[in-house]
């Protein structure tokens, strides 16, 4: 089997900068992918460098390990995210205009037949199989944990005025909470890593036409960042989208 990879990030059409960054590494024999979605918060130019941090800390901790075949675990994929941690968290100490900036980060290593997914934030990753979006990450955010306890409803949440307040980012707390899990990929599946501005502007129903329809993984990306777009998506946009041949 082997992984193609391709990805885009927009700024929106409401907000003035992207604070959203997106990365990702084939290795060579198409055998194994490393990649990664990282949505920055913290104004100023807080969020941009945050997420920055963020994603080129994990390239640099994960991707030797990629090209030299390595087996993805919890204990390095928790190293790498430590790491962004670490840097961000100096980085905010250097400067009073940065002392609120943090990231979601969600990364994916798919070796083989199995992606090893780890993730802090509400940026997701989804399996995307016989067209069915199946989500694998769970939001760190409040109105997730009221949904889970039953304070709301579905269909309260969107209504909720603090629905975007995390509970736990990169670089915004000591030591760092991580997530992960490890699912087993069939030939035709799709892994798909997204911040916030996809879910909140294209409802997931409408991703099955998108993705059966489209002619190739890249076509698949910019047709989602454009309906995204065409509903006035509200926040920056960025889509990374893995199809397993």
């Amino acid at each position: 089997m082997s992984v193609h990879v391709a990805g885009r990030s927009h700024t929106g059409v409401v907000r003035e900068s992207n604070q959203d960054v997106v990365a990702w590494q084939v290795r060579d024999d198409g055998g194994a992918a490393l990649m990664l979605v990282a949505d920055g918060m913290g104004g100023y130019q807080g969020g941009e460098i945050a997420s920055r941090l963020a994603a080129d800390s994990v390239m640099e901790a994960l991707t030797p390990g990629l090209f030299a075949g390595e087996e993805p675990t919890r204990k390095n994929l928790g190293a790498a995210l430590a790491l962004a941690n670490e840097r961000i968290q100096v980085r905010r100490a250097s400067d009073s205009q940065l002392d609120k900036m943090g990231t979601t980060l969600v990364v994916a290593w798919i070796e083989g037949s199995t992606a090893h997914v780890a993730h802090v934030g509400d940026s997701r990753c989804y399996l995307i199989r016989h067209g069915q979006a199946d989500c694998l990450t769970r939001d760190d955010t409040v109105v997730q944990n009221m949904l889970e306890d039953g304070s709301i409803s579905e269909t309260d949440a969107p209504n909720v005025p603090f629905r975007n307040v995390l509970t736990r980012a990169v670089g915004a707390m000591d030591p760092l909470e991580i997530s992960y899990c490890s699912h087993s990929l069939q030939p035709g599946d799709q892994l798909l890593l997204c911040s916030d501005g996809l879910t909140n502007s294209v409802p997931e129903p409408d991703w099955e036409d998108i993705l059966k329809n489209a002619g190739s993984t890249e076509c698949a990306v910019e047709t989602l960042i454009e309906t995204a777009l065409d509903n006035q998506a509200s926040d920056n946009v960025s889509v990374v989208l893995m199809t397993l041949n």
